[in-house]
């Protein structure tokens, strides 16, 4: 369990509880710790070089956010990932990157065009030296660029709050699922709708983009299902 926990740094001028916290969530959303795994207190403590207090208060806290289930007499796991779930965050997400991406269409500067091209250069580097981590960490760039330039502070609010579960997701498609060639060409028609200030275009595509990703995960969570 948890082989890819480590101990915690202790030179982190965040509290412990605080890094034990982000440690796990993190381990959670990138797949590390997987749907259904047992949290084991002990043995997450050994893992992280620390006692069990601030484990036992990470784990109620990631209770909250929906990232673990507790189950009496049987302790706690890794929340499963199901269709429902998936259904309505990208539901959410869907119609929130459609809206981003035509307000970015109209109100983008030349300099966040050009932050734009440079991050989607590197998505594709990373796409064809297959660095998985790599290729996510860019493609939550890309979108953060198309959300700063919509100018929508509420908006950027509501999506932070989807942030974790968004990327749970995103991970997943990436990781397993998903066609990055598929990925790479949507995002070229996000790029061109958006420099040539086509909001229609823009706005379709983005809304597109992240349906086809609901499907896919939808299609193969309930493949695996049925093996």
């Amino acid at each position: 369990m948890a082989g890819k926990l480590s101990k915690v740094n202790f030179n982190d001028y965040k509290p412990l509880r605080d890094v034990i916290f982000n440690t796990i969530r993190e381990a959670i959303i990138a797949g590390e710790l997987k749907p259904g795994e047992r949290l084991m207190e002990v043995q997450l403590a050994e893992k992280m070089g620390v006692s069990r207090t601030p484990v036992r208060e990470a784990i109620r806290k990631l209770e909250l956010e929906g990232l673990v289930e507790m189950e009496p007499r049987k302790g706690a796991h890794v929340a499963e990932v199901s269709v429902k779930d998936i259904m309505d965050v990208l539901e959410v997400r869907a119609s929130m990157d459609a809206l981003a991406t035509s307000l970015a269409a109209q109100r983008i500067t030349p300099e966040e065009v050009k932050e734009l091209k440079h991050i989607f250069s590197q998505f594709v580097t990373n796409v064809e030296k297959e660095n998985v981590n790599g290729t996510i960490k860019k493609d939550v760039e890309f979108h953060d660029v198309i959300y700063r330039a919509s100018r929508n502070d509420k908006l950027l609010q509501i999506s932070n709050s989807l942030r974790e579960q968004v990327q749970r997701f995103r991970v997943i498609y990436l990781k397993g699922y998903g066609s990055t060639n598929d990925v790479i060409k949507e995002h070229e028609q996000i790029i061109e709708a958006i420099t040539t200030n086509n909001i229609e275009m823009a706005q379709a595509i983005a809304y597109d983009h992240i349906r086809k990703q609901e499907e896919t995960i939808i299609k193969a969570i309930n493949r695996s299902s049925n093996i």
